[in-house]
């Protein structure tokens, strides 16, 4: 190999090689100090566009889920008003029994009456009650439409039935019916048609319920697919850190030594 001042071949290589693990050292403390493997979109751009993607459907699951739970408390809220209305319609007709005593003088079955009339009142108030102020019931029955899935491609419906119809007007506020001119075959039909709504409102909770569960798991295992792309292994590129650094400490001892190795030229021409 000839001696020559202008060009240091040597020094070149070693500075090239020292710019490479140099860059390969600055990638894995960017990776280690992000958490993720894809820092920059050079580093892997096919990876990232699905990343992308995954990402979007994760979030989309998460806020269909938290429709649906949404859902879940409005039928909850529902069956809350069915079950008062249960309680008070088994109060009527026991009202109506106690009323149909013989033993009972006018005034008694006055007092029963005041009590029925009240409780017609509590009926005509669940029939308008509201969820967010959304009716829980209306008049001539309507269904609220519920996505099941991220993409929207399922979905199910909800009842919003007509309470007021199901129980009757003979029970509720406005109707002159007393509790000793009332027919007992009214209140147990009314009861009856309650808890048809109820069984009603127990299936469809249970199918959103599922339907959440299924959009959890599904979550869970879109975010394991996009870590596997995105997130990286410390274990790993700790391992290719303390190799980048060992070789950009060597190169820069290399690129010294090539440096220096001119010096020999001056020895020559003295």
């Amino acid at each position: 190999m000839s001696v020559v001042i202008n060009t240091n071949s040597a020094a070149i290589s070693a500075s090239n090689n020292l710019a490479s693990s140099n860059a390969m050292l600055q990638r894995s403390l960017n990776r280690l100090s992000s958490g993720s493997k894809i820092v920059n979109p050079a580093d892997d751009a096919g990876g990232l566009a699905v990343s992308m993607k995954l990402s979007a459907t994760i979030k989309r699951n998460a806020a269909v889920n938290n429709n649906i739970n949404n859902a879940r408390s409005f039928l909850q809220t529902q069956d809350g008003a069915y079950q008062t209305a249960t309680k008070v319609l088994d109060r009527m007709s026991e009202l109506k029994v106690l009323a149909d005593d013989v033993t009972k003088n006018s005034t008694d079955k006055s007092n029963y009456n005041t009590e029925f009339q009240q409780l017609k009142k509590q009926l005509s108030a669940l029939t308008s009650e509201t969820f967010n102020g959304v009716s829980l019931f209306k008049a001539g029955s309507d269904t609220l439409t519920v996505a099941t899935t991220e993409s929207g491609g399922s979905t199910m419906t909800i009842d919003q039935p007509d309470l007021a119809s199901q129980i009757g007007t003979t029970l509720l506020d406005g109707d002159t019916t007393t509790v000793t001119a009332l027919n007992l075959s009214t209140v147990t039909s009314a009861i009856q048609s309650v808890a048809t709504l109820r069984a009603t409102n127990g299936a469809q909770s249970n199918r959103l319920s599922f339907a959440s569960e299924m959009l959890t798991v599904n979550k869970e295992n879109l975010e394991a697919a996009n870590s596997r792309i995105i997130d990286v292994d410390v274990a790993e590129e700790s391992t290719q850190l303390a190799r980048y650094n060992i070789l950009v400490q060597a190169g820069s001892s290399m690129l010294q030594q090539a440096n220096s190795s001119t010096q020999i030229a001056l020895k020559l021409l003295g």
